[in-house]
């Protein structure tokens, strides 16, 4: 059994190991084709090297098997992510190529649904692989409201903050770590988040409409969360009492919205 599991260990660390790996062969042939700037390259390893320490540390605690071909794509998203945030650190010095931009977001958003199936197909999905897709999904709309905001303004930055600063509320108030139902409409409104800041993004629209796109992603996000936490409220009981709820884990609730 020691055997087994050093075997096993061994494996997760070279799946990690090569994801760093080709986080650093994107940024290379970024800078070699794009001239990426130190502020991108910093910022780019720094994100291959959290990603790569948190994966490492999460695999190590969870002990799964095997890494599992759905994390393996989610992988492969976070190092287009990766590309992604060095470009709009970069982009502070000098404005990037938009098309590289957009092609790498598109791609990051598209290989999102992709997981979810692999994972269904294979039956592989876990609570680590879809916490590793929300986070991933999570940082790329963080990322994505930094690099609009410096066209319609700083308010674009409450879209990326929102769930952040969630979380973080989450961990005074322990009732808004209660499951919540599968919702439709949820998953619609975090999907298009993506969408709609890559096309504010893009820089294909006019001013006007390039606002009041980002203004709509902030009205349907804002709308899903205040949904969510009047339902965590109204289900803690009287007197603030919190009361059972279903057995609606996160694993359950992404896998069918299509995270590994």
């Amino acid at each position: 059994m020691a055997l087994n599991n050093t075997y096993d260990a061994r494996l997760l660390q070279q799946e990690t190991a090569v994801g760093a790996g080709v986080q650093l062969l994107l940024l290379t042939v970024l800078g070699t084709a794009i001239g990426l700037g130190p502020a991108g390259w910093l910022t780019g390893l720094a994100f291959g090297l959290a990603t790569w320490a948190v994966l490492s540390r999460a695999l190590h605690r969870t002990r799964p098997r095997s890494f599992g071909a759905a994390n393996r794509v989610t992988l492969g998203r976070a190092t287009l992510v990766g590309g992604v945030t060095a470009l709009v650190a970069d982009s502070f010095q000098s404005p990037p190529p938009v098309t590289v931009l957009v092609a790498l977001t598109a791609t990051a958003l598209i290989l999102d649904a992709v997981d979810g199936k692999v994972a269904r197909r294979t039956g592989s999905s876990t609570a680590l692989g879809a916490r590793f897709d929300m986070e991933v999904d999570a940082f790329l709309i963080l990322v994505l409201s930094v690099y609009v905001s410096t066209t319609v303004g700083a308010w674009a930055l409450l879209i990326g903050g929102m769930r952040y600063a969630f979380v973080a509320a989450a961990r005074f108030l322990p009732w808004l770590n209660n499951a919540l139902p599968p919702s439709t409409a949820r998953k619609t409104v975090a999907a298009l988040q993506g969408v709609l800041l890559l096309l504010a993004g893009a820089g294909i629209l006019p001013y006007a409409l390039t606002f009041g796109v980002v203004a709509l992603a902030l009205a349907l996000l804002t709308w899903s969360f205040g949904r969510d936490i009047g339902w965590l409220w109204h289900t803690r009981g009287p007197a603030g009492r919190e009361v059972a709820l279903p057995d609606l884990d996160l694993v359950r609730e992404t896998a069918t919205a299509g995270a590994p």
